[in-house]
This record gives C-alpha cells, sequence and structure tokens, in this order.
C-alpha cells in the first residue's frame, strides 16, 4: 500500500511544560485508509493533529504528507492537502447561505467561478445538502451543520479529510448518519480519513485504529486486534461499546462485535 502520511520519531513538549504531549511517536497511514486515533482527553490526540496540520511547529522529528515533508516552507501545500472538519460547526461558517459558506474556501483559493459552482454543487449533492442551500447556516440542525461543514471540505479536493471530534457534539442517529455520509464520499473518491475520537463505537468500521495514552501509540491495529484488549483500554480512561459490554458480562468474551452479531447471540 501507498503511504500517504508518514511520521517518524516525532516529539512535542508546550511551552512551560516538562512531560511531552507527543512522546517520540511514529506511525504511517496509507492511502485511502480509514484511520481512527482515539484516546481519553489529555492523550495527545489534538496535539498531533495541530502537528500534522502545520499549527504547532515540530520540534522534533519529522512528518511527511502526499511525499512532501512538513517545514515552514512546505505549510501551505501541505494544508491543501488536507481537510478539517472540526468539533464545532458554528465556528466554521462565514457565509450567509450554505452555498456561501462552500463557496468561501473556493474563494480564497482562486477557484475559477465556473468550477467552483461545479464544486458546490457537488459537495452538497455528496452530503445530501442540496435542498439546503440558500438556507442561513446558523439555523440549521446540528447534524445538517456538521454536513455543510463536510461539503465545505470537500469542496477544496483534499486527499486527506481529519474529523476532529466531528460527531461529539451529536446524538448517537446524528453520529452514526454523519459517518454514514463520509463513509460514502470516502469510497467514491478514495479519501484518506483520520478520525480523531474518543467513542470507541465510532471505530467499528476502521481499516486500522491507534490507541494514544501519554502522548505516545500504546496499541494499533485492526478493531478486531484492539477490542481483545478490553482491560488495556479502560485501564486509560476508554469506555468500551455497549455491545462489547453485554458481550463481556453475559458470554465473559473480549471480541470485536456488532449489533447484528450480538442479537444473534442473545
Amino acid at each position: 500500500m501507498e503511504p500517504i502520511i508518514t511520521i517518524n520519531n516525532l516529539s512535542y513538549t508546550y511551552d512551560g511544560q516538562s512531560i511531552p504531549a507527543i512522546d517520540d511517536l511514529s506511525l504511517t497511514i496509507n492511502k485511502g485508509e480509514w484511520i481512527s486515533i482515539v484516546g481519553h482527553n489529555g492523550s495527545g490526540k489534538s496535539t498531533l493533529l495541530k502537528l500534522i496540520g502545520g499549527i504547532e511547529p515540530i520540534q522534533k522529528g519529522d512528518i511527511t504528507i502526499n511525499k512532501i515533508k512538513l517545514r515552514e516552507d512546505t505549510i501551505q501545500s501541505v494544508r491543501e492537502q488536507l481537510g478539517i472538519v472540526f468539533q464545532n460547526p458554528d465556528n466554521q461558517f462565514v457565509g450567509a447561505t450554505v452555498e456561501d459558506d462552500i463557496a468561501f474556501g473556493l474563494e480564497n483559493y482562486g477557484v475559477p467561478h465556473d468550477e467552483m459552482h461545479v464544486r458546490v454543487n457537488q459537495a452538497l449533492e455528496a452530503v445530501e445538502m442540496s435542498h439546503m442551500r440558500r438556507h442561513e447556516p446558523h439555523h440549521l440542525s446540528g447534524g445538517q451543520k456538521q454536513r455543510v461543514a463536510i461539503a465545505s471540505v470537500l469542496a477544496l479536493q483534499p486527499e486527506v479529510i481529519i474529523l476532529d471530534e466531528a460527531t461529539s457534539m451529536l446524538d448517537p442517529e446524528g453520529r452514526a448518519e454523519i459517518l454514514r455520509i463520509i463513509k460514502r464520499v470516502q469510497q467514491t473518491h478514495r479519501l484518506t480519513i483520520i478520525h480523531i475520537t474518543h467513542h470507541l463505537e465510532e471505530t467499528l468500521d476502521s481499516d486500522r485504529i491507534f490507541v494514544m495514552n501519554k502522548g505516545s501509540v500504546v496499541m494499533s491495529g485492526t478493531p478486531e486486534t484492539i477490542y481483545k484488549n478490553a482491560d488495556e483500554l479502560i485501564s486509560i480512561g476508554l469506555d468500551l461499546p455497549f455491545e462489547m459490554k453485554v458481550n463481556r458480562l453475559l458470554f465473559n468474551q473480549d471480541e470485536f462485535i456488532t449489533t447484528e452479531e450480538l442479537l444473534k447471540k442473545l
């Protein structure tokens, strides 16, 4: 498989702190993968995102994104490869209408008007929001707002989309709907997805999971592999998916299990 993000021996310590927020972290993400990065608050997830996005400077180690090594003189080129969907979509809205908001980023990139129109339409269709194009973003529901935020990122045509706790403000139904849309978009456009979350149940469809604690990756592998280490996940402050809790309680088993599989066992 072709790597799209390679991180080698990355370390970062905030000013005034003695304990590193990122501690000698190395990982590789391949093109087209859906990667989930999980960990409790303070595990280093957000700092890692800031370093990948060039928001914080690299102190030690290196990051390569789509064959471009992240340096001060390549930050803009690297950022053009990335699209980030944040936790609170209200912080991203700048346009008076949904379509204006999506077009804003394209205007900043100097995209010609005709192409801009095509990209806005395609992005709205991808997130099933074409019928809301002339609505004001701030009057939408939480799930609809997040769809618009995703559309704004899609229109820029990045290679990698990072979901920074992008579903944490939604109810379970809303979270599932957003993940369904992103999964379909990923498969259609062969995008690489990095999903940063503390909801383990959202990682079921990941290709791989990286579990972070104290600034390091302490576990990595497929969901099936990760979920076999339930006691370790609990020990670092993660909450098991409901299906796993029931499976442990009733059958004394630690394993990757879907709702459908659990229902068959009951």
